[in-house]
């Protein structure tokens, strides 16, 4: 969590209106470890997501949003932890007591806390956030079960689209307003931008440290595929030895092979590509809005020189991001508190605008398209105020934000990583191997899936 920019981790929120009027009285003690009632009504919260020590900017504004929200609330206690949901130590701390009231999860964790009864249900007390309702839709979906309850409420997001380089589009005759919104499409003019030689590379994917399963995963999504499919009996099966995944490895395989347009060093995992387009020697690949700062403030690349387009194919994106649950152990008075803390710190769009302002006088990124986790008129605000604030090039974006509405948000499969792993062995053959077996790698794989899918 950075504390600064509006719509992200980086949000100040600031839910006056909303949370001054909850009543959070409490009769006795309950919930998590941590958590308690004085004799004069005060509650007592525990709340996870303060940044480390290490980051100290980012800690002093979460240290001083702490202080805002208890004059705000002097009934409402706030003791902050570093540090989010570690799945490996969630059920001990949740057995022991020592959960706290609000934890972070990333979109991923959600659908398995809920099916545990791992977390409290808050649908009783929505009605008295209604900044909750200017959250998108489908980010509000991550958090609820089959019958619409709610369990948590959104953070933050993220999605995947294409980061190109303007300047080389220019040279090598492509409109740098009109990224490729199709896979022919890329590489139709990765070939364009191989050509202008110099060691440009047109097209650059990942292949080692699950960054290449990833990347299969999200251009599977992209054509409207999946990777794993849940069966009717809830179970879990792979969904990627097929027609689709098959067009993914081949023209991947094409590009390196056929096109010359994806460059011989290959082996790619997460720095290298941005250290690639950083240095000018990269058109295009997918990634997060977020790479364009760090491509600018880690390797020296121009923010101007950078665009961001949708996904290509358009069919499904896959997405990403965080939200806060609250422990099932909290009384009904905490979980109002820690809800008023959650939307008073994340979810209020009261103040989109400060937070875009601190951001910018901190020299964090403000005009990205994402983190925005919200509709309506908060969108609208926040779109003001990064027009207002901006220290990135928000036009290289409109590609992007101007699609982005209609393409459909996928989230990742479960194990993720696992799969990850096990798809980096595919993506890595056909970029080295030129006569790479397609076939077999996608059974072998997916029959490695199967197995992770059916463990425990």
């Amino acid at each position: 969590m950075t504390g600064f920019a509006a719509g992200s981790r980086a949000r100040i929120a600031l839910a006056v209106a909303t949370a001054a009027g909850l009543a959070l009285a409490v009769s006795g003690c309950g919930g998590s470890s941590g958590s308690s009632a004085a004799s004069d009504g005060t509650v007592t919260i525990t709340v996870n997501d303060m940044p480390a020590k290490t980051d100290p900017v980012n800690r002093k504004i979460f240290l001083e949003d702490v202080a805002a929200f208890e004059k705000l609330h002097p009934k409402i206690k706030v003791v902050p932890h570093e540090g989010q949901m570690d799945p490996q130590t969630f059920a001990t701390k949740l057995a022991g007591g020592q959960l706290e009231n609000a934890f972070y999860v990333y979109y991923t964790d959600p659908a398995g806390l809920i099916a545990k009864h791992q977390a409290a249900d808050i649908t009783p007390y929505l009605s008295q956030f209604p900044a909750a309702d200017q959250v998108k839709p489908q980010l509000r979906k991550v958090f609820q079960d089959a019958r619409g309850h709610t369990y948590g409420l959104p953070e933050g997001n993220y999605s995947m689209g294409l980061v190109y380089n303007r300047a080389l589009f220019r040279q090598a005759g492509l409109d740098p307003d009109k990224p490729p919104t199709t896979w022919d499409e890329v590489r139709a003019d990765a070939r364009k931008i191989a050509a202008l030689g110099k060691g440009m590379v047109g097209y650059g994917d990942y292949s080692k440290s699950n960054t290449g399963g990833w990347h299969f995963t999200a251009e599977m999504y992209s054509r409207g595929a999946d990777v794993a499919k849940q069966q009717p009996d809830g179970s879990w099966k792979a969904d990627f030895d097929n027609a689709t995944g098959k067009a993914v490895l081949q023209q991947l395989h094409d590009m390196r092979w056929s096109d010359d347009s994806m460059g011989r060093r290959q082996l790619l995992e997460w720095a290298d590509l941005l250290q690639m387009m950083g240095a000018g020697k990269l058109g295009m690949y997918l990634a997060t809005a977020d790479n364009i700062p760090t491509i600018a403030s880690q390797y020296k690349g121009d923010p101007k020189d950078y665009g961001l387009g949708p996904i290509p194919g358009g069919k499904g994106t896959l997405a990403g991001g965080g939200g806060f649950m609250f422990s099932p152990k909290d009384t009904p008075e905490q979980i109002k508190a820690a809800m008023a803390w959650v939307v008073f710190k994340y979810e209020n769009p009261d103040r989109i605008e400060l937070g875009a302002q601190r951001a910018a006088e901190a020299k964090q990124p403000v005009g990205l398209p994402e983190p925005n986790i919200w509709t309506g008129a908060a969108a609208q605000t926040k779109s003001a105020a990064d027009k207002k604030y901006a220290n990135q090039p928000v036009g290289n974006y409109a590609p992007f934000q101007q699609a982005l509405p209609g393409i459909p948000l996928i989230l990742e499969p479960p194990k993720a990583q696992q799969i990850y792993a096990v798809l980096d062995t595919a993506m890595a053959k056909v970029l080295t191997q030129k006569d790479a077996d397609i076939d077999a790698l996608l059974s072998d794989a997916s029959q490695q899936v199967d197995s992770l899918l059916a463990a425990p």
